[in-house]
């Protein structure tokens, strides 16, 4: 991974850590003291849930499985039953107990009585911090996650301020990156974990190997998001199409389309009666039936005698009633 990344891990001088792992000799179900990460103050009872590598998993009695922690065997969060007793100090319900603070005495004598408490030998002596922050930017080492505590993933040193170092895990975002000091018990050298036995987590899906392999996923989300654009915009004109398709369909206007066919005869067989088709359609719309009695006109059809000339010409009028009715023009030559 070193390699392939072309990146340089921090060296063994820069951690807290033993030069070789500690041996994890603690079972599951003894009891020991801890102190309260809560409260760091306060030293209280504590009971080995888990082991992984050179870790374990410590809950306090009196506490529910949601406080669980990890520590190093060879921390000094961790020691013998009656350390405290002996240096003058007395064991605290830890943080959130869940009795009632008088009955904690009784609590702690039913708790101690006949429980296995972990030997004196199996307990490691803390090593020296370093003498100061060696740490670089750029530098790999392994790191506990801190919102998963149980996991240990590949990370990087991403800023150094005073005795302080920024870790971020490679292949993740930056939710799970976390500043602490350069002497931390949860920042370890490369190869820890397959010394110890730890399970290395893989870095995440977006390391800086891979970075010109991954850049192109983000352009499917945008394309995704450009469709989903798209079709949120194509109804409109859809329903404009709609509202036109809807303006073209009164009543009033289509009934002149059923007429057009006999009404083109009319055009064909006779030009000259054009205007008089165009006049009579016009007559035809109910609108301007108003119209009609200004051709004034006697109830019994009689010839209409116009002197205009020599001509005189007799008009019949045609019934607004009957669609497609032709219209008889008589003319008459004086004789």
């Amino acid at each position: 991974y070193l390699r392939e990344t072309g990146s340089i891990s921090a060296p063994p001088h820069c951690f807290r850590q033993s030069k070789n792992p500690p041996s994890n000799d603690f079972k599951v179900g003894m009891k020991l003291e801890a102190h309260d990460p809560r409260n760091v103050t306060s030293v209280c009872i504590a009971t080995v849930i888990g082991i992984t590598g050179a870790r374990l998993r410590l809950r306090l009695d009196g506490s529910d499985n949601k406080n669980d922690f990890w520590r190093l065997v060879d921390s000094s969060d961790i020691q013998q039953i009656g350390t405290c007793e002996k240096k003058g100090d007395m064991l605290q319900p830890p943080l959130g107990f869940r009795m009632n603070a008088s009955s904690w005495p009784m609590f702690l004598l039913r708790t101690l009585n006949g429980a296995e408490m972990a030997p004196a030998t199996i307990f490691k002596k803390e090593p020296p911090k370093p003498l100061e922050n060696y740490f670089k930017v750029g530098m790999k080492l392994e790191a506990v996650d801190r919102k998963n505590p149980y996991l240990i993933c590949p990370a990087t040193i991403g800023d150094v301020l005073g005795d302080k170092v920024f870790i971020t895990f490679d292949g993740w975002r930056g939710a799970f990156d976390y500043w602490c000091k350069y002497d931390s018990r949860d920042i370890f050298p490369v190869g820890w974990c397959s010394l110890t036995g730890d399970a290395l987590q893989p870095p995440g899906n977006s390391v800086s190997i891979t970075k010109s392999n991954t850049s192109t996923p983000p352009s499917p989300s945008k394309v995704i998001r450009r469709s989903m654009q798209s079709a949120q915009k194509s109804p409109i004109p859809a329903q404009r199409g709609r509202k036109l398709g809807q303006s073209r369909s009164p009543g009033p206007v289509t009934a002149p389309r059923k007429g057009r066919p006999p009404k083109n005869a009319m055009l064909a067989k006779n030009v000259s009666h054009n205007e008089n088709l165009k006049t009579r359609k016009k007559g035809l719309n109910p609108g301007k039936k108003k119209k009609l009695p200004l051709v004034q006109s006697p109830p019994p059809l009689s010839p209409v005698n116009t002197l205009d000339g020599d001509h005189n010409k007799i008009q019949a009028l045609k019934d607004g009633g009957i669609a497609g009715t032709t219209i008889a023009v008589i003319s008459t030559s004086g004789s």
